[in-house]
């Protein structure tokens, strides 16, 4: 789904343009995401497999929940909507813990340049996997992952395969900051 964006410059600041985010993907500027990690009590992360019909990484496991924040949408109820969205949970921005801003630059094809600054927060998983009511034309599938094999498989960059790749910064970070949570 195409929507208006706001256009960041190469620090992540706000430059005051807007744009699609297609039109943004083509020409590479660089704008702003978030991303929700779900963790539950007893060490485990939800995992989203992203959808078959995905411009990027099509059926490979990913965060929680994702997605572009609109113009002028603050990054705090853009969160909020992408879990309502996505995996059909209502939560609080109060929920939300930002953990850092990391940024994402990656040119899959000389039409889609994704440069990303994104804001990602962790929020503890309240409810069973099967509550969870998944958005079919992002997301896959849901899956709960002990958070030691999510670490294993990720932070050798083990199974390339299998995950949307992230720096090592970035997982170990996830791990790293859901760990002291538990």
């Amino acid at each position: 789904m195409d929507e208006l964006i706001d256009i960041l410059d190469s620090q992540g600041n706000l430059t005051g343009k807007t744009a699609m985010k297609s039109e943004a993907h083509k020409n590479g500027w660089y704008h702003q995401s978030v991303h929700v990690w779900f963790y539950t009590e007893n060490g485990q992360i939800l995992l989203q497999q992203r959808a078959a019909n995905k411009d990027t990484h099509p059926l490979l496991w990913d965060v929680s929940v994702a997605g572009h924040i609109g113009a002028g949408e603050d990054m705090l109820d853009s969160a909020v909507r992408e879990v309502q969205e996505e995996i059909g949970l209502k939560i609080d921005s109060n929920d939300l813990e930002k953990i850092g801003v990391f940024k994402s630059f990656h040119k899959h094809s000389e039409s889609l340049i994704d440069n990303e600054f994104n804001h990602v927060f962790l929020c503890k998983l309240k409810v069973p996997l099967h509550k969870l009511t998944r958005q079919e034309s992002e997301v896959n599938d849901l899956a709960l992952m002990p958070l030691i094999t999510f670490a294993q498989e990720t932070w050798g960059m083990a199974n390339l395969k299998k995950y949307v790749r992230h720096s090592l910064d970035y997982y170990k970070t996830i791990t790293t900051e859901i760990k002291k949570r538990l």
